[in-house]
């Protein structure tokens, strides 16, 4: 029985601000030196093992783009991209793979399911346990992994190991239990039968699907309706919004595991990490003598156990201790390591006030490329824009704003009006307020260029969009 991935792509990491937003969430981060994303990371782990599928990916609607290049630059094509336009926690997201599997594309594999956003240092190990798990998830078992505990973390819940199956590797779960404080996660460890729950499944489609009808009939329902009212897009398929937004919020461990009578876990030791904190990347980072872990361009004197990711600026610590320092072009988090739990009231604080900085790096990333707000002031914006090769912004008019181009490098087609002309290096135009315009790249280099903004209103939301290749909304 072969075996399908689903990627799970749809969290927000609000624990890792300010590199992680809303808009580019931890998963799409290139965290470690491997220079990959974490989901990068996630599909490249499972090379080598037999009968392995391309994958089935669960992501939210806003990132679509971002999941499709990301595996394009591997040179994967997901078997397909499954868009929620809303989060209904992960028994909805694995609902919905399983469906697509057993209902589109008629086969009963075995899913292994996977967040999208974990650090994994031994993939040997790991796929060993993925082996192990192999038969007894072929006997109907719903199996997930616990992480054999190297420390009395409070960070994450745990598992409670019952008796073994017939594979001395696998045990029945006999308890669920949530997020421990100190003492408990303490005696928890000494007990030895409590395992780190790792939030990795694996089973047969057919087997969740049963379960999931005897415990909760009503998502099974309305995923069903979501996938068959949903439409194809490019390569993904946009699920219905309104049956989907029925469904409960549930995670698959409240709303199936802890309840089923068929649950296994099989236990691992792989220096696996949820990279849940930014505590939790510099415990799985490498480190100097001091036991700092740094990244970009750092100083350090007299300075011990902290985290530091520099990306604009040179960071210097000097006579501190057990500190998390991140800096980006528009925001810089200190805190102390024990706070790092801490770090999503401050994105809660931004949400409140509507900062853009919970939702969007300074660098916003779109599908035809991405574009940098160098400046902004009174009734004018700055952008440096990068137009990838062959892409071409939307058709569109602002009804608000004018804007001026100059090209960098490479080549613009500008078309204006009806009227549609090249610009190359050093040569620029004007877009008038009103104008129905669009920009694109018909080279083989990235167009660089720089646009000045000014008008009474410079938000993002002034865009009618006429035509979109992107199938981004557009005017009736």
């Amino acid at each position: 029985m072969h075996c399908i991935p689903v990627i799970l792509s749809g969290g927000a990491g609000s624990r890792l601000w300010p590199l992680s937003r809303q808009a580019h969430p931890k998963q799409f981060m290139r965290l470690t030196a491997e220079g990959q994303s974490l989901l990068q990371q996630t599909w490249q782990r499972l090379q080598g093992l037999p009968q392995v599928q391309p994958p089935v990916v669960v992501a939210n609607e806003a990132h679509r783009f971002l999941v499709a290049e990301q595996f394009q630059e591997l040179g994967v094509t997901p078997t397909r991209i499954l868009l929620e336009p809303l989060g209904r926690n992960t028994a909805p997201a694995i609902t919905l793979a399983a469906l697509y599997v057993t209902e589109v594309l008629a086969t009963d594999a075995i899913l292994l399911v996977l967040p999208a956003d974990h650090l994994i240092q031994d993939v040997a190990a790991f796929q060993q346990g993925l082996q192990r798990a192999l038969a007894p998830a072929a006997k109907d078992w719903l199996v997930t992994f616990g992480i054999t505990p190297t420390s009395p973390h409070t960070g994450y819940g745990y598992i409670r190991r019952g008796e073994a199956l017939s594979d001395a590797h696998t045990y029945r779960v006999a308890e669920f239990v949530e997020k421990p404080d100190l003492a408990t996660a303490e005696a928890y460890l000494a007990d030895g039968h409590y395992l780190w729950n790792s939030g990795m499944f694996l089973f047969r489609a057919q087997s969740f699907l049963a379960e999931l009808a005897q415990q909760q009939p009503e998502i099974l329902h309305n995923c069903r309706l979501a996938l068959r009212e949903g439409r194809e897009d490019l390569d993904f398929i946009r699920l219905a919004k309104e049956p989907l937004s029925r469904c409960p919020s549930l995670s698959v461990d409240y709303g199936v595991m802890e309840k089923t009578q068929k649950a296994a876990v099989v236990p691992l030791e792989c220096g696996w990490s949820d990279v849940g904190s930014w505590s939790s990347l510099w415990e799985v980072t490498p480190k100097d003598e001091f036991g700092n872990s740094c990244r970009g361009d750092v100083l350090t004197y007299s300075t011990k156990n902290c985290f530091v990711h520099g990306q604009h600026r040179l960071v210097a610590l000097l006579g501190v201790e057990n500190l998390i320092v991140v800096e980006t072009a528009d925001a810089v988090l200190i805190a102390h390591q024990e706070a790092a739990q801490q770090v999503k009231h401050v994105v809660e604080q931004l949400q409140a006030q509507q900062r853009s900085e919970a939702y969007n790096h300074r660098v916003v990333y779109r599908p035809w490329g991405h574009y940098d707000s160098i400046d902004t002031g009174h009734r004018f914006q700055v952008k440096r824009i990068t137009v990838k090769p062959g892409a071409s912004l939307s058709l569109q008019q602002h009804h608000h704003r004018a804007e001026h181009w100059i090209v960098v490098s490479g080549t613009a087609e500008v078309t204006c009006n009806g009227k549609t002309f090249l610009l190359t290096e050093n040569e620029s135009t004007y877009i008038p307020v009103g104008a129905v315009h669009r920009l694109a790249n018909p080279g083989k280099i990235p167009l660089e260029m720089i646009e000045v903004q000014s008008g009474a209103y410079l938000g993002e939301d002034d865009i009618v969009r006429f035509e979109d290749r992107y199938g981004r909304e557009t005017a009736q």
